[in-house]
């Protein structure tokens, strides 16, 4: 137990989670709906996630106690070099992983909009709508729900480094929030990015970090 209240009055020590997206791909390059697809990481890619590795080497989070990821390769490449830097193993968990896009896989913005026009425009404004063939951001937010649950339970008070992807990542900062679908659509996060959330044992959340990019200056 801790010494000191939080200003919600929680006293226990929260599971916080330290949200690490990946680094870039082609298909982040060209501005293409990047879900299942599997990239490898760029030359920038491999360096962004060289120097994101190398600012935890400096603890500025405090001490990682395990590594989770994505199982997708842009994800778990980012998190070895996480891995090395730390001594800390890798464990896959498949609920980390990218929104489905479906059909829109690999297409831009607007040759999705050209495409699937009337689709597409509802998806940008309803969360229970899925691409074609894909997953809708409802199905998202249940499944990281269920990530989150699983992590705070298998790592009671620890400090979890999760690498994983942009949606996902709107999602754990939208439930910590407890805000509506609007902030996944509102709200940016760039590759390498860190963002920060911590839950407690009695439900509460807090979000402590968004978008730091301060290793990639």
């Amino acid at each position: 137990m801790s010494d000191k209240a939080t200003w919600q009055g929680q006293t226990s020590t929260p599971t916080r989670i330290v949200l690490l997206r990946h680094g870039q791909t082609p298909l982040s390059v060209e501005r293409r709906y990047s879900g299942r697809g599997n990239p490898s990481l760029t030359d920038v890619g491999l360096a962004q996630a060289t120097a994101a590795a190398t600012r935890l080497s400096a603890s500025p989070f405090g001490s990682i106690d395990t590594i989770v990821s994505s199982p997708l390769a842009r994800t778990r490449d980012t998190a070895e070099f996480a891995s090395r830097v730390l001594g800390v193993d890798v464990a896959v968990h498949e609920g980390l992983i990218e929104t489905d896009f479906g059909e829109w896989e690999g297409l831009t913005f607007r040759e999705a909009a050209e495409r699937d026009g009337r689709l597409h425009r509802k998806w940008l404004s309803d969360v229970d709508v899925a691409p074609p063939g894909g997953e809708s951001f409802a199905a998202v937010a249940d499944r990281i729900g269920q990530v989150r649950d699983d992590l705070v339970d298998q790592y009671p008070g620890q400090t979890i480094l999760a690498v994983s992807h942009v949606t996902p990542i709107k999602t754990f900062l939208r439930g910590a929030l407890g805000v509506g679908p609007e902030l996944l659509f509102r709200m940016h996060l760039d590759l390498a990015s860190f963002s920060i959330v911590e839950f407690y044992p009695d439900g509460g959340s807090v979000v402590r970090l968004v978008n730091d990019t301060a290793h990639l200056q």
